[in-house]
């Protein structure tokens, strides 16, 4: 049996492949069959050490990607995506998968075209409330398509429906479960004190540190903050942050930290009371966590996802919303200091986040992987 992923571009097409795959190794070992070739088509790797980790081997493919706005690069990834498309049919007719998991993106596009050409059965997932270009255009010949967010299904159209599951977003185990033991020792905070987690993503989110930069002299009088500033961020934030608190007489409870790795990640969600965040897949991760959360969604102009996602999670009781154009320091204050004031709003918020949760998302797309790739080898 031969297993295709593809996708890429960002961790949040990346690493819930991670998820499926890992999740299938375990489906494989308890439904008793003979060990699949997995392989991962992508322009880059992205995290090379995860594949090899996984025992997946990489097959670069260029992929241009699709832009919203005008732009002469738009052209030149024209060319890309064809030469793209062309090795992808080459390669792929030359390992003929089974099946090929499509996650969505531009990267996965060549991939899913070949598959298309060679008949070969696809599977995609949809990690938005409402499907991007190239999923909604595999999604017209795909066998199964998977969903994070039951809206989406609606997208597809009325014909698409019996191939429509409900599965939520695959979270990889290393982060799913928050570590509370220890949590506070860890990462030196004070245990009786709330804790409010910023996560920006791996690359940050400037507008969010300058944003709660200027809040913190207010909120480390009620709160401990601990910033994932991004990598490219972390001095200027650190160095900002010195200068704002240099009297302060509690400098001590921001913690800025430059990334969030597996482990920090699972002490960080323990300790925290509250998160505040940007609304692509970490928004499953938050909920998976069962915490309250305050969402801050890129603009429409350079996400047309975000947007979506985050007033849809919001809908469920689990979040509230502050779009970025109106993000000011007295808006953030006044929204965490709403949400830690009522316990009964914040345990509301908890018990949606648990409600909105898939914890068995992994394993659903797994299995059904497995069902397609069994059927194709009859």
């Amino acid at each position: 049996m031969k297993i295709l992923f593809t996708g890429g571009g960002t961790g949040g097409h990346f690493y819930p492949i991670i998820a499926v795959i890992m999740s299938l190794r375990e489906r494989v070992k308890e439904r008793k069959i003979i060990p699949p070739q997995l392989y991962f088509m992508s322009p880059t790797p992205y995290n090379a050490r995860a594949l090899f980790d996984n025992e997946v081997k990489f097959i670069p493919v260029p992929a241009g990607k699709i832009r919203r706005y005008f732009s002469v690069r738009n052209f030149m990834d024209a060319f890309k995506t064809a030469y793209g498309c062309f090795k992808a049919i080459i390669t792929i007719y030359s390992i003929y998968p089974d099946v090929v998991f499509g996650k969505g993106g531009y990267a996965s596009f060549p991939a899913l075209f070949a598959a298309k050409v060679l008949r070969i059965p696809v599977i995609i997932h949809e990690s938005d409330s409402h499907p991007g270009k190239v999923n909604a255009w595999a999604g017209k010949f795909a066998k199964r398509i998977a969903v994070s967010y039951p809206e989406a299904a609606h997208s597809f159209g009325p014909k698409s429906r019996e191939r429509i599951a409900f599965t939520g977003n695959p979270i990889r185990p290393a982060i799913a479960a928050p570590i509370k033991n220890g949590a506070h020792e860890f990462l030196q905070l004070e245990p009786e004190l709330p804790t409010i987690l910023f996560l920006g993503g791996s690359q940050g989110a400037a507008k969010i540190n300058d944003t709660l930069l200027e809040a913190l002299p207010d909120l480390l009088n009620r709160y401990q903050i601990i910033l994932q500033t991004g990598r490219d961020n972390f001095t200027e934030v650190n160095e900002t942050a010195k200068i704002i608190l240099k009297d302060h007489p509690h400098a001590n409870r921001f913690h800025p930290l430059d990334y969030l790795n597996d482990l920090t990640m699972r002490m960080a969600a323990g300790a925290a009371d509250l998160v505040v965040s940007r609304a692509g897949s970490t928004i499953f991760e938050i909920a998976a966590w069962g915490l309250p959360s305050i969402i801050i969604p890129l603009p429409q102009s350079i996400s047309h996802d975000q947007t979506t996602n985050a007033l849809t999670y919001a809908a469920t009781g689990a979040a509230s919303v502050i779009e970025e154009n109106n993000l000011r320091a007295h808006i953030l204050i006044a929204e965490i200091d709403r949400i830690e004031s009522s316990a009964v709003l914040s345990d509301t918020m908890r018990s949606r986040a648990k409600a909105f949760a898939r914890l068995d998302s992994a394993q659903l797309i797994a299995d059904a992987i497995l069902d397609l790739a069994l059927e194709h080898e009859k």
